[in-house]
């Protein structure tokens, strides 16, 4: 099935490209041959620094833990707060 593919409009702002691509079937500007591999071999997720005070026995006792599991402690307070949250 060789249909043509549409031209791209110009747009006026942002906004009216998301409207445009939110509402379009993009098969009608683009075939599969369009498109070509791509590879993201240094992406990591982003993080954020956290700094709290923690009593020193809950310290002490979490890297025992983590020693246990032969986990580093930062590892285990990771999983600890994703599962508090559900994840």
């Amino acid at each position: 099935m060789n249909k043509k593919k549409l031209h791209i409009p110009h747009f006026k702002n942002e906004d009216a490209e998301r409207d445009f691509w939110a509402n379009t079937d993009l098969s009608e500007y683009f075939s599969a041959a369009d498109f070509t591999t791509v590879s993201f071999p240094n992406l990591k997720p982003s993080s954020h620094l956290v700094s709290m005070r923690v009593p020193d026995f809950l310290m002490m006792r979490l890297k025992e833990k983590a020693n246990e599991l032969n986990i580093p402690y930062s590892s285990l307070i990771k999983k600890y707060i994703s599962q508090g949250l559900g994840f």
